[in-house]
C-alpha cells in the first residue's frame, strides 16, 4: 500500500488539530491565570495553572534534567512509531487512524512544552470531597482517548478483518 492510501494523511491532520488546540489553550492558561492560584469555574472544577516536570501524575517529576530528557526521548520516540503504524495503516481503519492522531498531537503537544519549559503545562483542575485529581490539559485528555479508541478500534476493526468486511 503506498501514503497515499495510508492513514498517514488523517492522522497527521488529527495530530495537528490537537497540537494546535492544546497550545493555544496552554499560551491561554499562562496568560490568564496566576500559578498556583485556582479560579473556581464549578463545585468540582477549577482552572489552576501548574508546571508538571514529570509525566503523568507527576511521574519522575523529581528527577531533574535526566528525568526531562529521558521522558522528552520517548516522546519522540513514541511520535515515530506512530508515525510508521499510521503510515502501514489503511486509510479505512479510521478508528485506529483517529486513535493514533490523537495520541501523536497529544504527545507533541506535551513535548513542545517539555523542550520550551522543561515541564507541561496543565491547568484543567477536576476535585471532589477535598481530593484533587492530578491537573492535565488538552494533550492529556488527547492522549487518554486515543488510547481508549486505540483499545476500542482492535476489536472493531479485528471483528472486521475475520469477518472479511472492511467497511
Amino acid at each position: 500500500m503506498g501514503l497515499r492510501g495510508s492513514g498517514l494523511g488523517p492522522g497527521l491532520l488529527i495530530a495537528v488539530a490537537i497540537v494546535l488546540a492544546d497550545q493555544v489553550t496552554k499560551v491561554w492558561a499562562e496568560h490568564a491565570l496566576t500559578l498556583f492560584a485556582p479560579v473556581e469555574v464549578t463545585s468540582f472544577f477549577n482552572l489552576s495553572l501548574v508546571y508538571n516536570p514529570g509525566a503523568a501524575f507527576s511521574f519522575l517529576a523529581g528527577a531533574g534534567d535526566w528525568g526531562r530528557w529521558l521522558l522528552t526521548g520517548i516522546a519522540v520516540v513514541i511520535g515515530l512509531l506512530i508515525l510508521v503504524w499510521l503510515a502501514r495503516l489503511p486509510r479505512q481503519a479510521w478508528w485506529s487512524v483517529t486513535a493514533l492522531g490523537l495520541v501523536l498531537g497529544g504527545a507533541i503537544g506535551n513535548l513542545i512544552d517539555r523542550v520550551r519549559y522543561g515541564a507541561v503545562v496543565d491547568f484543567l483542575d477536576f476535585h471532589w470531597a477535598g481530593y484533587h485529581w492530578p491537573a492535565f490539559n488538552v494533550a492529556d485528555m488527547a492522549i487518554v482517548v486515543g488510547a481508549i479508541t486505540l483499545i476500542v478500534a482492535t476489536f472493531i476493526e479485528g471483528d472486521r478483518s475475520h469477518s472479511g468486511n472492511t467497511d
